[in-house]
């Protein structure tokens, strides 16, 4: 209740807010990241899906990129997290990622199923470098006289270190590209 009550607090009424969630002591405020790791909770980092890798658009290899050589269009349309810290020590935190996705099979598929890469990255606060990485592949079926399916990928938890500053890294999620499918999005910009 506490964590939900402080999210609609306005900055002007916190004093007034922090009583109403039963915050009522004399102790000086606390930051909202603070208050979540002392009440047990543990705070998610900034977790977002990388621009260039939102999409995934294949055509059958010595195909001209056009309509009749396409295989797949797929992209990430979403995803759910969870974070809980690995230990009681709270030394780190163990993010659970599940992707949800859109396919669309193209003229030129040879069959009726299609397999989707992806990965998780973490990098560090200063987001220079990458500390932790798991990949992983949706498999999507499409049914007879269906070229349109969703799909859901199966979560994946990815550690990321430092206890409570954890918060301040970037967890992303993106397709595994190939250099020309990353090309092709770069070029076309986001959809």
């Amino acid at each position: 209740m506490a964590r939900l009550c402080a999210g609609r607090i306005a900055a002007g009424a916190l004093a007034l807010g922090l009583a109403a969630c039963g915050g009522g002591s004399e102790e000086a405020p606390r930051s909202r990241a603070e208050a979540v790791v002392a009440a047990g909770q543990a705070p998610c980092p900034r977790i977002a899906l990388l621009a260039d890798g939102a999409d995934l658009t294949r055509f059958r290899p010595g195909a001209p990129r056009d309509l009749p050589g396409l295989t797949l269009d797929a992209r990430i349309t979403g995803f759910d997290a969870r974070c809980d810290f690995t230990d009681r020590a709270r030394s780190a935190l163990e993010v659970r990622i599940t992707p949800r996705f859109e396919a669309e099979r193209g003229p030129a598929a040879a069959g009726r199923t299609a397999e989707l890469p992806w990965f998780v990255a973490v990098t560090d606060p200063a987001d220079q470098r990458v500390v932790a990485r798991t990949a992983a592949a949706t498999r999507v079926d499409f049914p007879a006289n269906v070229a349109r399916a969703s799909a859901t990928g199966q979560p994946v938890r990815i550690t990321v270190p430092g206890g409570a500053e954890a918060r301040a890294h970037i967890v992303r999620l993106s397709f595994q590209l190939t250099p020309e499918e990353l090309e092709l999005n770069r070029a076309r910009g986001p959809r």
